[in-house]
């Protein structure tokens, strides 16, 4: 196995187990423990983990984008449960955009049966899962392609986002907070959702539980530039106190 493809196996675990043991890791890979460190450091040099005595431990500071094919992984099921719940709002013929979110692509993937959308979306990922579609119209916005994101950013991306006007957008973050608002990990990032929210009629946030009381480096908007919070559960009662103050409608599965 090459170091690379070791280091991405080590970093799915650890954000789906929080931290990870050199010694045990050392096992199941056949390797030295020195080997395992050195992937560690490297992780660490990253951003993605923090190292600690015999292993590492996640990084939860939200600063550094991890790759599509991690974040994929990362909690799936409430992925799903999100996108069950946004697949009952969006209505025949109407005109949305999707960001270049994981959860984006579980949206894109559950409403292959609605008729004529348009959707208008910066993820490669997106626009290959709809590209089986027809009859609709899938719109790519362009842009550079950020390495491991897939996802399309900068000037070009937030110029050709504001010529459009939609009726919805659906887009993620990496923190939600009740002072800082709803954040992201690169300015570049958060200007493209910047630019979905001004073009669209209705916002909804879709933000796995694991976001809340999160606060990543660039701001996106106040939450209230929220209309919708779609989540895989049900936020304790200050998140549910601040929607209602907001009057933000919050969708969770309701028999959780």
């Amino acid at each position: 196995m090459l170091a690379a493809e070791r280091r991405k196996i080590i970093l799915e675990k650890v954000h789906a187990e929080k931290k990870v043991i050199v010694s045990e890791l050392s096992k199941e890979f056949e390797v030295s423990e020195e080997t395992i460190r050195r992937d560690l450091d490297k992780l660490a040099d990253e951003g993605h983990v923090i190292k600690s005595y015999g292993g590492a431990v996640i990084n939860e500071i939200g600063s550094i984008d991890l790759p599509f094919n991690v974040r994929w992984k990362t909690n799936s099921v409430g992925k799903q449960k999100i996108a069950d719940l946004i697949s009952k709002e969006i209505k025949d013929g109407e005109r949305i955009f999707l960001d270049a979110s994981t959860t984006a692509v579980f949206i894109a993937k559950n409403i292959k049966q609605k008729k004529q959308l348009t959707v208008i979306t910066n993820s490669i990922e997106n626009l290959l899962e709809l590209s089986d579609v027809s009859g609709w119209d899938i719109i790519s916005t362009g842009g550079l392609l950020k390495a491991g994101s897939m996802s399309l950013l900068g000037n070009r991306a937030t110029q050709s986002i504001e010529r459009y006007n939609a009726d919805k957008v659906f887009l993620s973050c990496k923190g939600i907070d009740i002072m800082k608002g709803v954040t992201e990990s690169h300015d570049e990032t958060a200007s493209v959702k910047q630019s979905m929210i001004e073009s669209a009629k209705k916002v909804y946030l879709t933000v796995d539980s694991s976001k809340f009381d999160k606060v990543a480096f660039s701001t996106i908007c106040p939450l209230s530039k929220i209309d919708v919070i779609v989540t895989d559960k049900k936020p304790d009662i200050k998140w549910m106190d601040t929607f209602k103050r907001l009057n933000i409608q919050c969708l969770y599965p309701k028999d959780i």
